[in-house]
């Protein structure tokens, strides 16, 4: 019996496959390049190219695919077979460095937000040799950075690169002011943790709104819900538990490090978490995972739900991005060491998250936008729209101490001292977490909790990145060349915290007091929907931060502030039809359906018994009645005020009205129809309701 190990990464093209399939001079060449980022030789490429050909084909593959990421937010594929005519008729199986490095897909239909013409359809995508290849099915899949004919980028992938680049950079040149000089990467990592729903097939397959937007548009609660939290950590059901053992192999197969499976709190609500990897990969790595979650239910009746509240009434998804900043030598920078320039230097990165946190907390808000995940942010189940960072007790009070001088009285009362003082021993994991907290330190890395389960963690993993290098960048212009590094240090920590101490809360973030507080006293941002904030990202401060560290350019900024505008529009108005269609086409002739029973019952009893007066029924008979005009009405108003938004062509015109008038008029319709829900007899109502897909799956 095959254990585990035995076939963890046996469709990864890594780095063990990589020693046993090149020469040591290719091997050699191709990890600086990984590594280091240096420059890829063309015949080094032929060489992995064959040898990445001859590894796929032995696993049973067929075809090649430029595996990429573009602006929709899933990944994308052409296949391309390895086979070459031969002159005797036969095929060869041939696949070059050419092929490998450089794919062109068709680009003209994916999101470019004007960057270029709808006509214009070439499209590159470009090999990421830092992202292992692997084999799904029977393509070998071969990671991609996209781009267009003229060089924009057109994919998630290219500017994430770019920002872990330009950390990189920044991190190096405060490490050499510390005297690290044997430091030659600086790589961010990424644990992300990703929330899902499981619910029968036969389910979901009658419910047009699960097919349509992967949520439910309509829906009365069951008797129960998650109240007694008995669904949370508890028994994971036989049904489940051989999905997650089916899923757990096949992400084992391709080299994803998936460890932790539990329940989560909403019913049919779990969770998996993996072991971190660099951003880049993690990347990757989380994109397989929702396509591969949603393979393996298939194959179990199953049907995965990625969307952010795919159920009113019950917790919905998001995804904790847990992130850190590790050195090439093994050192994790948000670790406090054990020496006084270790503990110096942990202070200043610290400072920097800070820092970057409250400069761009705009820029991280717009990161997780979308229409899925507005429905969950301050809904007292995930953290609310505004941006703070949880700390925890001791180091807040280690920063409190710095900020004024003063000494800090830890459980032995040590002083402590900062470059010319020296910060005491910090024990990881001295606090509680706060899981109200958009942006929370846990010891040894910060864990943003404000992604959505949908979410591709490249646009908050970009933003992050950035910001950050933007701080370090800050600090060694200040810091070179200065004459008393240690003094110039202890300023500069004790400034930043000065100047940014309003970011940091460790209270109760569902409070409406913070909120009030956040906003009123200490000036935060509550940018509370995707149209509240992604033109935030035109704003000049965060255009000059992202094009100086070529992240991307102002024209990939403005494209993509249209896109992201765009597709809020668009899944509120596909989600306003549904609900238009299943109102006039399901639920309107189910309740009428129903009332015209019931006064035919009415009727007969009346008949057949003199002086009967069916109170009951004709009180019933009322109130559908009303209902039903009520729906009608309701629908026709959505109706009309979707199609009066298709006269209007601005993007940021389109997406405040939908906020502010289709999402009520959405509101407005599901309300009498839950209501009428409520009413119905069960055999007339025309889909499954909560209760059967909250906990159809035994």
């Amino acid at each position: 019996m095959k254990t585990v190990s035995d076939y963890f990464g046996s469709l990864v093209f890594d780095d063990r496959v990589m020693k046993a399939k090149l020469s040591a001079k290719v091997y050699s060449s191709l990890k600086k390049t990984i590594d280091e980022g240096a420059k890829l030789d063309p015949a080094v490429a032929d060489a992995v190219a064959s040898a990445m050909k001859e590894w796929a084909v032995e696993h049973g593959a067929t075809h090649y695919t430029h595996w990429f990421q573009p602006m929709t937010g899933v990944t994308a594929e052409k296949h391309d077979s390895f086979i070459d005519p031969a002159p005797d008729g036969r095929v060869l199986m041939e696949f070059s460095g050419k092929e490998l490095i450089k794919g062109e897909p068709d680009a003209s239909s994916f999101p470019s937000g004007g960057l270029r013409a709808t006509f214009e359809a070439r499209g590159y995508t470009a090999w990421d040799p830092t992202s292992y290849a692997f084999i799904k099915g029977k393509t070998l899949c071969i990671p991609t950075a996209f781009c267009s004919y003229s060089g924009e980028a057109l994919d998630k992938k290219t500017p994430l690169l770019r920002s872990m680049e330009a950390l990189n950079k920044q991190a190096l040149r405060i490490l050499k002011l510390f005297g690290n000089t044997d430091v030659h990467c600086v790589k961010t990592s990424v644990g992300p943790e990703q929330e899902y729903f499981l619910v029968d097939k036969k389910y979901f397959d009658q419910r047009k709104d699960l097919i349509y937007t992967g949520r439910t548009l309509f829906g009365a609660m069951p008797p129960k819900g998650q109240e007694l939290d008995d669904h949370y950590f508890g028994t994971i059901k036989p049904r489940v538990e051989e999905y997650m053992q089916d899923l757990n192999e096949e992400l084992w197969k391709l080299g994803i490090l998936a460890k932790t499976e539990h329940n989560e709190v909403a019913p049919a609500q779990h969770e998996l978490a993996p072991i971190y990897s660099t951003t880049n990969i993690a990347t990757d790595h989380n994109q397989l995972t929702m396509e591969i979650m949603q393979k393996v239910a298939a194959r179990h009746g199953l049907v995965c739900l990625l969307h952010e509240k795919p159920f009113a009434g019950v917790n919905g998804s998001g995804k904790h991005n847990n992130w850190s900043i590790s050195t090439d030598t093994g050192v994790n920078l948000l670790t406090p060491g054990e020496t006084p320039y270790e503990n110096a230097q942990f202070l200043l990165f610290l400072c920097a998250v800070i820092k970057a946190v409250d400069d761009y907390q705009d820029l991280l808000r717009l990161s997780v936008a979308t229409a899925g995940n507005d429905h969950r942010l301050g809904a007292n189940e995930a953290p609310p729209a505004v941006i703070s960072i949880f700390l925890g007790d001791e180091l807040t009070e280690i920063l409190d101490a710095i900020e004024n001088d003063k000494p800090y009285s830890a459980a032995e009362k040590t002083k402590m001292k900062l470059g010319v003082n020296v910060l005491p021993k910090f024990q990881k994991d001295n606090t509680d977490r706060n899981r109200t907290s958009p942006f929370a330190f846990t010891g040894n890395k910060f864990e943003f909790r404000m992604l959505g389960s949908s979410n591709s963690i490249a646009c908050a993993n970009i933003m992050l990145n950035s910001a950050v290098a933007e701080s370090l960048k800050v600090y060694a212009d200040r810091l070179e060349g200065v004459d008393d590094f240690d003094t110039a240090l202890h300023d500069m920590i004790k400034n930043t915290i000065k100047d940014h101490k309003k970011i940091i809360f460790n209270g109760n973030g569902y409070d409406d007091a913070w909120i009030k507080e956040a906003t009123e006293k200490r000036g935060l941002l509550n940018l509370r929907t995707t149209p509240d904030c992604m033109p935030k990202l035109l704003d000049k401060k965060n255009v000059d931060m992202l094009t100086s560290h070529k992240i991307y350019t102002k024209a990939e900024i403005e494209a993509r502030c249209e896109i992201m505008l765009d597709n809020y529009s668009k899944v509120i108005n596909i989600e306003g039809l549904t609900m238009v269609d299943m109102a006039k086409k399901e639920i309107l002739p189910a309740v009428e359906e129903y009332t015209a029973d019931l006064a035919k019952s009415v009727a007969a009893k009346t008949a057949a018994v003199e002086g009967l007066s069916c109170e009951y029924e004709k009180e019933l008979i009322k109130k559908l009645s009303c209902l039903t005009d009520s729906i009608a009405s309701a629908t026709e108003d959505l109706e009309h005020a979707l199609v009066k938004l298709k006269t209007v062509d601005d993007v940021t015109e389109i997406a405040n009205a939908d906020r502010d008038e289709i999402l009520p008029k959405m509101g407005a319709l599901r309300a009498v129809a839950d209501e009428a829900e409520t009413l119905t007899a069960e055999k007339y109502w025309p889909f499954p309701t909560y209760g059967e897909l909250l906990f159809g799956v035994r």
